[in-house]
């Protein structure tokens, strides 16, 4: 990871990322010490390298483990951790045992992000870190993410969000840390794919991984396996792979083992991979009074 005192790109970055970047090094600086939600993504590597940059020992590093996390994603995280240099612990987290989570209403973020931060808080204590925080950004705030309540009620600062920091600089930051995240899609939890409405259960979140799996495997990247009532497959890949997707022989071979995991149905979306486009549907729902974070 780049110096913090001497950043390659810095010089060339616009006055305003600059005031921003300093800004942000100040803010954390000025905690007695912090505990990071972590997931290993853009975001929360930024913030956790500026932590550890700034911090040293007094910055931990903690990603929530269950049944939502992939695979694929507690290995990105862990070894984000490693090339950071923070230390980095692992919180088992139980949201899915939660009845208001498995229902899956448009609010099933609040319902984690409750569990992550309380299990947060409880460990913070232990450890004697004052200050929670996590990897919201500037953008973020324009979407529709309950969990942001759930950070509210925990006092949980979001030093990009409070620095005016976007996404796009998000990753301009992390390219000059030399954070190997810089330019990874977007990966939101398991459960996102789940269609609201339909019930969360570890079962299902199993078979979207072993199908997104499969998928990566063949060389899509990235790619959303979004399940639907009576247990439809809906398959997102960006649209420049989307020729390929569709190629006789692969459909087949992919419809083929698709089902042997346990899909009834497969569709391929035709508009391309959209982050967050099941979020379309949540102005048709009864949402609850809270702000989360789908993908």
């Amino acid at each position: 990871m780049a110096s913090l005192e001497q950043l390659p790109q810095a010089a060339h970055w616009p006055e305003t990322l600059q005031a921003k970047w300093h800004r942000l090094l100040q803010l954390v600086g000025s905690w007695p010490g912090c505990l990071v939600a972590f997931s290993g993504g853009v975001d929360s590597a930024t913030v956790a390298a500026v932590a550890q940059g700034v911090l040293g020992s007094r910055a931990v590093a903690v990603t929530g483990r269950s049944a939502s996390l992939s695979q694929y994603q507690a290995n990105l995280a862990q070894d984000v951790a490693r090339r950071i240099g923070i230390r980095h612990l692992w919180l088992d987290t139980q949201e899915v045992d939660s009845p208001q989570y498995r229902a899956n209403a448009p609010d099933r973020c609040y319902h984690c992000k409750r569990e992550l931060y309380a299990r947060m808080a409880q460990l913070a204590r232990e450890l004697n870190l004052p200050v929670l925080a996590n990897g919201t950004n500037a953008d973020d705030a324009g979407d529709y993410r309950p969990g942001l309540q759930a950070a509210e009620q925990f006092q949980v600062r979001s030093p990009l969000l409070e620095c005016g920091i976007t996404k796009d600089e998000v990753r301009r930051l992390a390219r000059a840390l030399d954070l190997p995240v810089w330019d990874e899609p977007a990966s939101p939890c398991l459960s996102s794919r789940v269609a609201y409405g339909l019930e969360v259960t570890p079962e299902r979140l199993r078979r979207i991984e072993q199908a997104e799996s499969l998928l990566r495997a063949r060389g899509f990247w990235p790619v959303r396996v979004r399940v639907h009532p009576g247990e439809l497959a809906r398959v997102e890949v960006p649209l420049e792979q989307l020729p390929r997707l569709l190629e006789p022989k692969l459909r087949q071979e992919l419809a083929q083992e698709l089902r042997r995991l346990g899909f009834r149905f497969l569709t391929f979306d035709l508009e391309g991979l959209r982050s967050g486009n099941l979020n379309q549907l949540v102005p048709l729902l009864a949402v609850p009074s809270r702000n989360a974070d789908s993908d």
